[in-house]
């Protein structure tokens, strides 16, 4: 096989919510097979230990920036900051993301607006501003993480935070309509939906029911980064230019 379908030499990815967690395992993959860097976040000192592991690990060029990408000012002001520093974004991820949980009759209205405008909203705001330099230059790629919650509704006691599962969902269709409406570009539009991974966010639900969710899982046990990593390089590289509009499930076989 040829290696180079997923080499990312000289290209540039920006990872949002990069800074821990699914981020920070995409961007030392990236990082590993290439990628120039750019982490951002509203939390400027959890991309900044990320950006100095890579450098002082991998011969790549990392920077962290602030955003809150649910500010489409601060969304178009940090992409032209990566673009000052960097000359171009070849690859998006947009990871950053958050949640709520609480009853469906109980959630507060500012915590469905705050899921969804992290989640979708933010999604929409920062493919649209690089969106249009990628279209520009007719090239790009976008990789979206979404979630198995945005497959199939998981019991109350596994997870029970009905903003985070529907913005996910969204976030499926959103990839496919955007794949569909850039394709003419250049421009492949994907995304990840991975399920129980150990990370912060998921802490206190693997904490509850991390034993119940392995023994329901057809492989018995909770995702791995390499799986993840995987692919994301598949989505980043050559190997993908023929594939856009996909959602790939990282679960075990948990939302069959």
């Amino acid at each position: 096989m040829d290696q180079s379908l997923f080499d990312l030499s000289g290209r540039t990815a920006l990872i949002t919510g990069g800074g821990r967690g699914l981020g920070r395992d995409i961007a030392e993959a990236f990082a590993e097979h290439g990628a120039n860097i750019a982490i951002c976040s509203r939390k400027l000192s959890n991309c900044q230990e990320t950006v100095d592991y890579i450098q002082n690990k991998y011969s790549v060029q990392a920077r962290a920036y602030v955003c809150d990408v649910g500010n489409e000012e601060n969304v178009i002001s940090t992409v032209n900051e990566v673009l000052s520093d960097f000359g171009q974004i070849d690859i998006l991820v947009n990871n950053s993301g958050a949640t709520w949980g609480e009853k469906a009759e109980k959630m507060p209205l500012e915590a469905w607006q705050k899921v969804l405008n992290v989640n979708v909203t933010g999604t929409f705001l920062m493919s649209k501003a690089v969106g249009n330099h990628m279209i520009e230059k007719g090239y790009g790629k976008i990789i979206n993480i979404g979630s198995v919650a945005g497959l199939k509704a998981e019991p109350a006691e596994v997870l029970n935070a009905i903003g985070y599962s529907t913005s996910k969902a969204a976030i499926h269709h959103f990839t496919k309509d955007l794949a569909r409406k850039w394709a003419e570009y250049g421009v492949t539009v994907n995304a990840i939906a991975p399920g129980f991974f150990e990370t912060t966010m998921t802490k206190h639900i693997l904490e509850r029911s991390g034993d119940r969710i392995k023994e329901k899982n057809p492989m018995n046990k909770l995702g791995d980064t390499n799986s993840l990593k995987a692919t994301a390089i598949l989505f980043a590289g050559r190997a993908s230019d023929y594939i856009t509009g996909q959602v790939i499930a990282i679960d075990g076989g948990g939302s069959l």
